[in-house]
């Protein structure tokens, strides 16, 4: 039986639909945004990505500058405090209304200072000229240069927000130009570099001068700083003017409670943050971890200062009670002539690495173990670590109190009673995580940048809340909340899991 006709004209009115409906269906696909990047243990990096400060910073001062205005107040302007609160004010009301996750949604907004360039460019520019890999050395033996490239955080993270947004990767933070759409506020003084290669009278005249710069910024008045990020990552860099400025979020290497570095109350966790150091050494990629892991023939590896100060006296007990022992690899040495390539070989040649205290309860070794797929064995009572609120060290790192380390012949026992599977798990960890410690350019999504704006994001409403709590305090009133109910960072060794 011969089917039903069907007038040309609604064929091709039927065609005609169809192709409609397609091409609307690829226009969607195409404009829809694109999946992001796996971010997989094995994709550690793109391939592109820079982790080398010497060459990312040779890149960086040869392109041209960010030209993108902003509204940074200037010396002669009249003050702006009320305004710029009003202003915040009507910005604040508008994300609440429109913003369902308000305040707790990323990205975050930052607004980075355009400082001049004495504070900024210049001091990139001095750390290139006068750049000595090794034989520019401090008062203790430490290649000064080195020792500004592993707190070098101040440049990763401000090249980063200053990047065009074309060139960045990272989804958790973005740079507005507008003071009042800000949430926090990026101060870019290199406080590490103009403390090291500065004398030391012009260095502390930077320093008050940077001081007078950021304090007289309607911003910083607002709030009193208390929405201000400044790096501070060296234990000793804008030490003469630190009580002028407690009140800002610190970029720290760690949180000394001692009194050796910071003065009590000027830092603590709810306020500022802790970042790792810049590792020394290169990352052990999956194929190094393939070829180095079943080869691991040295128990425990340490190479490093044998002398410290402070809670870095444990060293020498550590060195007394360990050295000789069969297994054990201690060596002295820096950061100086051959010192990179020795430790290299050596964390790649063992399980375990001591990561005993400095100085500081922290210290670069401990992350050059970690991208060095050395599992590390933490002895510093005091110690903070970066981004804790995000990473469990606990699957990584064994964590020994000084205490149980200088009994007579435990920690080798301890170490040996660790069960092969374990031992293998904690590799793997450290695989993982190792992508959370490389600072790059680009910066990459879960690196240390993006993890520094998670981080913060925690922090934001306790900012705003003490922002506004100070706003509108009565003289009289008491000025300050306070918490002495926190408890004190005591290591207890944690039992060994199967």
């Amino acid at each position: 039986m011969a089917g039903k006709y069907i007038p040309r004209s609604k064929s091709r009115a039927t065609l005609f639909l169809f192709l409609l409906a397609f091409s609307l269906l690829f226009i969607l696909f195409s404009l829809s945004p694109l999946r992001s990047p796996s971010l997989s243990p094995t994709n550690v990096l793109v391939p592109d990505a820079e982790t080398s400060f010497l060459v990312s910073l040779d890149r960086f001062l040869t392109a041209t500058p960010s030209s993108l205005s902003d509204d940074t107040a200037h010396a002669g302007q009249e003050d702006l405090v009320a305004k710029l609160d009003d202003a915040v004010y009507r910005s604040e009301m508008d994300r609440l209304y429109t913003d369902p996750y308000y305040p707790l949604s990323l990205p975050l907004r930052v607004y980075v200072y355009d400082m001049p360039p004495k504070f900024t460019y210049d001091l990139l520019w001095l750390f290139k000229r006068t750049y000595r890999e090794t034989s520019n050395l401090t008062s203790n033996g430490s290649p000064v240069h080195r020792l500004i490239e592993q707190h070098s955080i101040d440049y990763w993270l401000w090249a980063d927000l200053i990047a065009p947004q074309s060139k960045r990767l990272l989804n958790s933070v973005i740079r507005v130009h507008r003071q009042e759409e800000a949430d926090l506020f990026y101060v870019p003084f290199f406080t590490t570099i103009s403390f090291f290669l500065m004398e030391k009278q012009q260095c502390k005249a930077l320093y008050r001068e940077a001081l007078k710069w950021i304090t007289d910024q309607p911003a910083w008045k607002r709030s009193g700083g208390r929405d201000h990020i400044i790096p501070v990552h060296h234990p000793w860099s804008f030490k003469s003017v630190r009580k002028d400025v407690k009140k800002a979020i610190w970029l720290l290497p760690d949180m000394d409670s001692t009194g050796n570095w910071y003065k009590p109350g000027q830092v603590f966790l709810e306020k500022d943050l802790i970042l790792p150091y810049v590792p020394n050494l290169d990352l052990c990629d999956a194929k190094c971890l393939a070829e180095t892991n079943p080869k691991r023939n040295i128990l425990l590896f340490f190479r490093g200062r044998l002398k410290r100060n402070a809670g870095g006296k444990i060293r020498s007990k550590l060195v007394d009670e360990l050295r000789g022992a069969d297994g054990v690899s201690i060596e002295e040495g820096t950061a100086g002539e051959g010192g990179k390539e020795a430790a290299q070989i050596g964390m790649r040649k063992s399980l375990f690495c001591l990561s005993p205290a400095g100085d500081t309860p922290s210290s670069a070794r401990l992350f050059d173990a970690i991208v060095s797929g050395c599992i590390p064995v933490i002895i510093s009572d005091e110690l903070e670590l970066p981004f804790e609120g995000i990473l469990d060290y606990r699957k990584i790192a064994l964590f020994i109190s000084s205490n149980d380390a200088l009994k007579p012949g435990w920690l080798l026992n301890y170490l040996k009673g660790i069960r092969p599977a374990r031992i293998k798990e904690m590799q793997q960890n450290l695989a993982k995580y190792s992508r959370h410690f490389l600072y790059s350019s680009p910066a990459q999504p879960l690196g240390p940048e993006d993890l520094v704006w998670k981080m913060m994001a925690g922090k934001l409403v306790n900012i705003k809340l003490h922002t506004k709590r100070s706003q509108r305090v009565v003289e009289g009133s008491r000025k300050l909340c306070t918490c002495d109910c926190r408890p004190a960072n005591i290591t207890k060794t944690a039992s060994i899991i199967s």
